[in-house]
């Protein structure tokens, strides 16, 4: 197969690309998310590869979706920040488009991108973590991956990690990992402390103008990095959240890496190192059995469009 085109589908952006078959983006383009119905989405998504296929010649599409994909990889189930329910988004894109299109959800296509170009390629079994305002991730065993009988596997965010008395999550439970593992995380410990001691906030309230609703994960980074000793801590509590959680996957699936992404990655081995450091902690049978590495992922904004693009050219079986 020839060039393909992926797209990234997100609830503020839509980012596309004509991908050649090393996974190396050849032009690339990007929209606003126009999220008011599913048509103007739909609209907008096939408005930028019409302009993409204007000026290449592709051979499929494949396209990362926010939400529950089905097993047909075609069905989009839910996204609970895009107005799509049961929106058959691979039947309308291949009539609209002309090609075949297959759709994943983004968080596969991330970890796919990982496994075939990235921080995990030539592993067969993977856990890769996109940490970012939530937690998502995606699994590859024995090469393939995990999709589950519905198509809606490895949502492993939505864990269960406190029984009782845990922090509400937006799916409507309580205690699920990504409440303690992720961006939103990060930020509450870090505006809960600048407001119960100023004092020891006060880097973070610097940088957020003083005032604590207004501290984010950057200012936090960067508090970090600079040294701060409060941002630090409050890194070391999320990222031993996140090793934790490593550690339960690791005793039901056995990887050999786990490869750590999305946008709170960025802070490198703030966030890898103590994450690294819980993880081998609390493994099950530690010092009796292999760890798996932990590492930083290295597309980074592209996992997303390269995973789908790799995706439309695999057998429908994956």
């Amino acid at each position: 197969m020839g060039l393909v085109i992926g797209v990234d589908i997100g609830g503020s952006k839509v980012a596309a690309a004509v991908v050649d078959d090393h996974g190396t983006m050849i032009e690339k383009m990007r929209v606003e998310t126009p999220a008011k119905t599913a048509g103007t989405v739909n609209d907008a998504i096939a408005e930028l590869v019409w302009k993409l296929r204007e000026r290449h010649q592709v051979d499929a599409v494949g396209m990362g979706a926010p939400g529950f994909v089905a097993e047909d990889r075609s069905l989009v189930r839910f996204t609970p920040n895009l107005p799509w329910r049961a929106e058959p988004l691979g039947t309308e894109m291949t009539e609209r488009l002309n090609l075949p299109v297959v759709v994943e959800n983004d968080a596969n296509c991330a970890a796919w991108a990982e496994v075939r170009y990235g921080a995990a390629r030539g592993e067969r079994n993977v856990v890769v973590l996109t940490i970012g305002t939530g937690l998502g991730g995606g699994v590859v065993l024995g090469g393939q991956l995990l999709r589950g009988e519905y198509g809606i596997a490895a949502e492993v965010g939505h864990m269960n990690v406190v029984i009782e008395g845990g922090l509400r999550c937006g799916c409507g439970n309580r205690g699920c990992w990504e409440m303690y593992g992720s961006g939103r995380a990060l930020v509450r410990e870090a505006r809960e402390l600048a407001q119960i001691s100023p004092a020891l906030a006060a880097r973070m309230l610097e940088l957020a103008g003083g005032e604590p609703e207004k501290i984010t994960g950057p200012e936090v980074t960067q508090a970090a990095q600079e040294g701060d000793a409060a941002a630090l801590e409050i890194f070391r509590v999320v990222a031993g959240s996140i090793g934790f959680g490593m550690a339960d996957l690791a005793a039901i699936l056995d990887p050999a890496v786990f490869v750590i992404g999305g946008g709170v990655a960025d802070a490198g081995e703030l966030l890898r190192g103590p994450a690294e450091q819980a993880f081998r902690e609390r493994l099950t049978g530690r010092g009796q059995r292999p760890a798996a590495r932990v590492v930083l992922a290295e597309l980074g904004g592209e996992a997303g469009i390269v995973g789908a693009a790799d995706l439309a050219r695999q057998p429908r079986h994956l």
